[in-house]
């Protein structure tokens, strides 16, 4: 059973900045795949930023204003958020894939409002 447990997110103003971050009880670095979802009141869940084999993959919507990155032990994933909007405001997951399974972690919210 692999832990997922994100943090980072908040309050924050139209055009400001956060960083989330996903801790795992297990290396990234023996994870499928490592991902950042987003789910707003609603709607459906969406990928928002990912690392595969040859390099990083971000939405459309977020691309240029967000960046996912795993820090050098392969233990923390983050996904920097600049240039915040209002439609950005959701719960944000982590999620990763070991073994063949999908792990999740709770969420952590965003809200972007003035």
């Amino acid at each position: 059973q692999v832990q997922l447990v994100e943090s980072g997110g908040g309050l924050v103003q139209p055009g400001g900045s956060l960083r989330l971050s996903c801790v795992a009880s297990e290396s990234f670095s023996s994870s499928d795949f490592l991902r950042w979802y987003r789910q707003a009141p609603g709607k459906q869940r969406e990928l928002v930023a990912a690392i595969a084999v040859d390099g990083p993959i971000d939405a459309d919507s977020v691309k240029g204003r967000f960046t996912i990155s795993v820090d050098n032990a392969w233990n923390t994933m983050y996904l920097q958020m600049n240039s915040l909007k209002p439609e950005d405001t959701a719960v944000y997951y982590c999620n990763g894939d070991w073994r063949g399974r999908a792990y999740w972690g709770q969420g952590t919210q965003v809200t972007v409002s003035s």
